[in-house]
C-alpha cells in the first residue's frame, strides 16, 4: 500500500489545499493529513478545531470520490512523522516561485534524514494560486469575503472566530 503524508497547520483548511488533496488521492492508496501543532505560528484555531474542520473536509471529499484519507496530528519532525504513519512519499503544494525555496531546502533536509521517504510537489491549480491560510484569516479579520477561498463551513468558522454570525 503506498502511503502519503500531507503536512500542514491547516489554520484554516482552503479550497487550495483541498485541490492538492483531491490530486494527491489520485497518488496514493491511503492519504494521511498530517495537522501540525506549530506553536511558533500562534494559530486563530486550536489543534482540535483544525483536526475537525479538516475531517470535515475529507469526508466531503472521500463520500465524493472514495479512498482512504486520514487525519493525523503531530509535533515532532516532519519525517518522523512520515515514518511514524508509514509514507513513503510526503506531498507538498507550491503556489509559487516563493514557495519554492523554502521546500527546496525542507526536501534537502529531510532526504539527509532518511532518503527512503519521497517528497512530490503538486502545483496549485491557477484558480487557487494566491489562496493562503494567513491572507484567508487576515481578509476575514477585517470583515472580508472569503467564501472563494474556503469551504461554507471553513467560512462560518472564521465568521464565529471574528465574532461575526
Amino acid at each position: 500500500m503506498r502511503i502519503g503524508l500531507y503536512p500542514g497547520t491547516f489554520d484554516p483548511i482552503t479550497l487550495g489545499h483541498v485541490d492538492i488533496i483531491q490530486r494527491a488521492m489520485a497518488l496514493v492508496d491511503r492519504l494521511v493529513i498530517g495537522v501540525a501543532i506549530n506553536r511558533d505560528k500562534k494559530p486563530l484555531f486550536d489543534l482540535e478545531r483544525r483536526v475537525a474542520m479538516v475531517e470535515q473536509e475529507c469526508a466531503a471529499i472521500t463520500a465524493r470520490t472514495g479512498g482512504e484519507i486520514l487525519v493525523h496530528p503531530f509535533e515532532n519532525l516532519l519525517i518522523d512523522c512520515a515514518r511514524d504513519v508509514g509514507a513513503t512519499v510526503i506531498v507538498r503544494g507550491l503556489r509559487a516561485v516563493a514557495d519554492f525555496e523554502y521546500e527546496f531546502q525542507m526536501v534537502s533536509m529531510n532526504r539527509a534524514l532518511d532518503s527512503s521517504i519521497e517528497t512530490v510537489f503538486l502545483m496549485a491549480d491557477a484558480r487557487r494560486q494566491a489562496i493562503a491560510s494567513k491572507l484567508v484569516k487576515e481578509i476575514a479579520r477585517m470583515g472580508g469575503d472569503v467564501s472563494k477561498f474556503v469551504t461554507p463551513a471553513v467560512n462560518g468558522a472564521l465568521q464565529e472566530a471574528f465574532g461575526r454570525s
